[in-house]
């Protein structure tokens, strides 16, 4: 797995982006697959959670991920949920101790957030849809809504699909631009005609400042290029069925 420099200083507190290294599927999920949606092997996603959840000092029930659509959505969590429970959200906020709250990835961008002072945590799932939505604020307004302060909030975004290996049309270059010109800074042409290379992490940066967030951290990890994590688009690349997701997720000790 690996952490941020600067969530791992904060005392109490367990944060994990975890690789495909060390889980027990195989075939195209091969590795450390934590998604619930995939159609891995359900006994090996099951082991593979409770392997991650026991290096996040929780029991395996207390590993808790939504039902990710994309969506500007975040919720509280104040205990565990069975799997096939799961509320539709894209972001998790919590102030329960020993409850590790994670989002599942395959190359869009995952956001752990923390307020130390407050104690609140806060995991976001923000792909280009929601990024561009508002799942950031959302998450931090939630965490607001439990006491925590965005002037003392710090937050990790971790391994994604950086801009080198992005490319996207132009029908999706002009919604970013609709909605603002600011935008057009994210974007870098790509060597085919009508095509560009997508900053998303970038975005995710910006729109964290924009709110009032300035302690980041960034991994700068490249999901696609990088053969330790699982790629939606490298499989659609490859023409696999389906992939494995990462989960990365953030508890406060109890």
């Amino acid at each position: 797995m690996l952490a941020s420099p600067l969530l791992a200083a904060i005392p109490g507190l367990r944060h994990a982006f975890f690789t495909r290294e060390g889980g027990v599927s195989d075939g195209i999920y091969a590795g450390l697959n934590g998604g619930l949606g995939s159609n891995d092997d359900p006994a090996s996603v099951r082991e593979n959670r409770a392997r991650m959840a026991l290096l996040l000092g929780v029991a395996p029930e207390n590993l808790i991920n939504a039902h990710q659509v994309h969506s500007p959505d975040a919720i509280v969590a104040t205990g565990p949920w069975q799997s096939t429970e799961r509320p539709k959200a894209d972001a998790i906020v919590t102030a329960s101790k020993g409850l590790a709250i994670g989002i599942t990835a395959a190359d869009c961008g995952p956001v752990l957030f923390v307020d130390p002072g407050a104690r609140v945590i806060g995991a976001a799932h923000a792909g280009w849809k929601g990024a561009l939505t508002g799942i950031l604020e959302s998450t931090i307004e939630t965490m607001e809504k439990l006491g925590a302060d965005r002037g003392r909030m710090m937050v990790a975004i971790g391994p994604m699909i950086r801009q080198q290996s992005y490319e996207v049309g132009s029908e999706f270059v002009e919604r970013f631009l609709d909605a603002s010109a600011d935008y057009g800074a994210f974007f870098q042409p790509s060597y085919r005609n009508g095509h560009a290379m997508f900053d998303l992490a970038g975005l995710i940066r910006l729109r964290l400042e924009r709110a009032g967030v300035l302690l980041v951290d960034d991994l700068g990890v490249d999901t696609y290029s990088d053969q330790r994590f699982y790629s939606y688009r490298r499989s659609v690349h490859r023409k696999e069925q389906d992939y494995g997701r990462h989960v990365h997720a953030i508890a406060l000790e109890a």
